[in-house]
């Protein structure tokens, strides 16, 4: 097989006219060059060089050669000049996970900023809601995803966690529920009301729910099940029960609830992003994550 770099030495003795000016041009001995070419020579089993006077000249397979050298010569620096913006974050492919509520509220921003600072990045966005994002990160599929704690496992080796909100659950009620009127209620004086279920896929959200309740001493007693926030408060609205939906997916409250604070306890998710080590020091995933940082602080 051809060797390219003897190929590149071949073409700078051709276009210097001589192996003393190509070995001074390249900060070589002439003896190496000559030792290349000699080389290249028994590569491509024909000689490349011919004497003229006191200089060289190519023949037809050296002229060949150097043609296709220079070619080569140009595919390296364009290739050379590509890794340069992969590996500076202007180029190549980004691919995010994330869950609905994260997608309608921090996502969006962190986007933009993507766009606007590496807009020669090609993003992959999904939604995986329900189901959990953090599989397609697992499994390769991914570079990031936005995902929830805690958490029934640990993510697994190879990814990084970096904490980016946490979003408490309000307590939703009918506006004239006989709560209504407290500020902030304990969530025990839930215990006894028909439950509007808002996280009917078993999955992070659903056990921190459960495990708040049953922190509080109870299990709630869900009377209808919703698959998204907005249908849960509409189920609500119309009085067939309470829920908790987290802020996050309040956005404009129904006009037909009221939104109070929970203690004792208060149930919150932690929202992470979770980050293939592979991918953790690309400076296209750094501007994600400063921006979705920024995000939290305006959802917050």
């Amino acid at each position: 097989m051809l060797d390219v770099r003897r190929m590149q030495v071949l073409r700078a003795v051709i276009t210097s006219g001589s192996i003393t000016a190509a070995a001074r041009n390249l900060g070589y001995t002439p003896s190496a060059i000559s030792q290349q070419l000699a080389v290249l020579e028994r590569e491509a089993g024909t000689p490349l060089l011919e004497r003229v006077g006191r200089g060289v000249q190519p023949t037809p397979a050296g002229t060949l050669l150097s043609e296709h050298a220079e070619t080569l010569s140009a595919e390296l620096a364009r290739a050379e000049a590509a890794l340069t913006e992969l590996k500076e974050g202007r180029t190549g492919k980004l691919a995010i996970r994330y869950f609905a509520t994260a997608g309608a509220t921090m996502v969006p921003y962190a986007v933009a900023a993507l766009r606007r600072e590496h807009p020669g990045v090609w993003l992959d966005l999904k939604l995986i809601d329900p189901g959990d994002p953090l599989t397609e990160v697992e499994e390769g599929r991914a570079d990031l995803a936005i995902i929830v704690y805690p958490r029934s496992s640990e993510p697994g080796r190879g990814i990084e966690l970096m904490p980016l909100l946490d979003d408490p659950y309000r307590a939703v009620l009918p506006r004239a529920h006989r709560l209504a009127r407290k500020r902030v209620l304990d969530l025990t004086d839930l215990a006894e009301e028909p439950w509007v279920g808002v996280d009917p896929i078993p999955g992070a959200c659903r056990a921190i729910l459960e495990g708040a309740c049953a922190s509080a001493g109870f299990h709630p007693n869900v009377v209808v099940e919703s698959e998204d926030y907005p249908s849960a408060q509409g189920f609500i609205a119309a009085g067939l029960g309470v829920g908790l939906v987290p802020e996050l997916g309040l956005g404009t409250p129904h006009p037909g609830v009221v939104v109070r604070r929970v203690r004792n306890p208060q149930p919150s998710r932690h929202i992470h992003a979770a980050v293939a080590a592979r991918v953790a020091d690309s400076p296209a995933v750094r501007t994600f994550l400063e921006a979705m940082q920024e995000a939290t602080e305006n959802v917050a």
